[in-house]
């Protein structure tokens, strides 16, 4: 670890709590423990830089509300998980990858640059009224009735870890 200012301590507290959150809500971390640790370090780092745990994979603007999108776990995350089997960092990997199935390749970015987030922001048109208004469609658990809005459902629902065959299109 290149910053001895963040004792190893705090990183292995910080993992821990991150693998058991992970685990609890039907994530993988890593199985490459050092290099989960470094992630960690990494994410610790922008805390005491920024006062937020920006993914340390991306460069964050110092201003929460434009990094928003990038506080670890990202809102690329599970996208990244359902194509590439690891989001953009690879903290977060697919059960085939944990089991040695598959490897981590390449993640392409999928955060805009700047200008189209900052265009994306101003063109937003708040919520109003109903909930067919919304810009994703909403998927909801059959299982628990947990319901998010997004491109795709997850792979595992958090609240009662059904897999992603068991949501439906609510809306």
């Amino acid at each position: 670890m290149a910053n001895e200012q963040i004792p190893m301590a705090e990183v292995n507290k910080l993992y821990e709590r991150l693998k058991q959150e992970a685990e609890a809500g039907g994530y993988d971390l890593t199985p490459d423990v050092e290099f989960a640790k470094e992630l960690v370090w990494g994410l610790l780092t922008n805390e005491q830089r920024y006062g937020y745990r920006a993914c340390p994979c991306r460069l964050a603007s110092g201003n929460k509300e434009e990094d928003l999108d990038i506080i670890c776990p990202c809102d690329y995350r599970d996208p990244d998980l359902s194509e590439y089997d690891a989001c953009y960092c690879s903290l977060y990997v697919s059960e085939a990858v944990t089991k040695g199935e598959k490897e981590v390749g390449s993640i392409p970015e999928r955060r805009p640059p700047p200008e189209e987030r900052a265009k994306e922001k101003a063109e937003a048109q708040p919520v109003v009224g109903t909930l067919s208004s919304l810009s994703y469609p909403v998927w909801r658990c059959r299982v628990c009735g947990y319901l998010c809005a997004r491109d795709e459902p997850p792979g595992v629902c958090p609240i009662c870890k059904a897999k992603q065959e068991r949501f439906g299109r609510f809306l």
